[in-house]
């Protein structure tokens, strides 16, 4: 399973994240603590967003812990809203395509997580695209694949709303191919301005998430575990959980794949 951390506040340097803390996602990628992989060297990537709509974004297929081109960039870049993954490959070989965040116009998406029988499924699910998202992919996993059928679903219009449906057709498409349906699913996703993260498994055994606050009133980072040993700093989101961060802070509530629970 991958790694990943994201963060929405006061404008930070990314090694507040990357590099710095004591277990850093740097760390993490050859040492994490709440992983059945310990290690997740099958390439990293950063995705910022600053002066522009778009986000800047660098990936490599080196281990993170090996490449110094990271460290130098995550101490010079600055930004307010940044996702960082580092990953344990399920889907996809070891190329650059295939590794977070993936990007399309304003919108970014890291992943961790798996669908059982993807390859049973994964020329319907490509079926479900339009021509002109469908040839933006570059990619063979199962995660580039849910972030452009989103994208595909309102993703823009209806953030948790399209992340929710297309679970659900991901579900239903395993159920239609006789498949026991199987997703595990812990996301963050952004539009450059708010910062949305999924905590989902059909099995109810979904990859960890937690979250504290960071950077400002309102800012918060959100992690798949947590970057150092102060464990009452950290909160747990639970199992069937959306998250907002956003100027007004951190909202979390109910998520499934036919929809939206009330508010927490």
């Amino acid at each position: 399973m991958c790694r990943w951390a994201a963060y929405r506040g006061n404008p930070l340097y990314l090694e507040e994240l990357v590099s710095s803390p004591a277990h850093s996602l740097i760390e993490q990628s050859h040492c994490a603590s709440r992983a059945k992989t310990a290690t997740n060297g099958d390439g990293f990537g950063i995705a910022w967003y600053g002066d522009h709509p778009e986000p800047g974004r660098y990936r490599d297929i080196l281990p993170a812990w090996s490449d110094c081109n990271l460290r130098s960039l995550a101490r010079q870049i600055k930004s307010p809203l940044f996702l960082a993954h580092v990953r344990a490959a399920t889907n996809g070989g070891t190329r650059r395509d295939n590794c977070h965040p993936f990007v399309h116009g304003r919108w970014s998406f890291m992943h961790n997580g798996q669908i059982a029988g993807f390859d049973r499924i994964r020329r319907r699910m490509e079926a479900s695209l339009s021509d002109a998202l469908f040839n933006t992919r570059t990619g063979t996993t199962d995660s580039e694949l849910l972030f452009l059928m989103a994208l595909e679903m309102g993703l823009a219009e209806d953030p948790l709303g399209a992340m929710a449906r297309t679970i659900a057709v991901v579900e239903q498409l395993s159920l239609d191919q006789q498949l026991d349906p199987l997703v595990r699913f812990t996301a963050a996703f952004s539009d450059g301005d708010t910062l949305y993260a999924v905590r989902y498994a059909t099995d109810h055994r979904p990859p960890t998430l937690y979250a504290a606050p960071m950077g400002g009133r309102t800012g918060h980072c959100l992690v798949s575990e947590p970057l150092n040993d102060d464990i009452d700093a950290w909160m747990e989101i639970p199992d069937g959980s959306a998250v907002t961060v956003s100027e007004a802070g951190m909202s979390t509530v109910g998520f499934a794949p036919h929809g939206l629970a009330e508010a927490a």
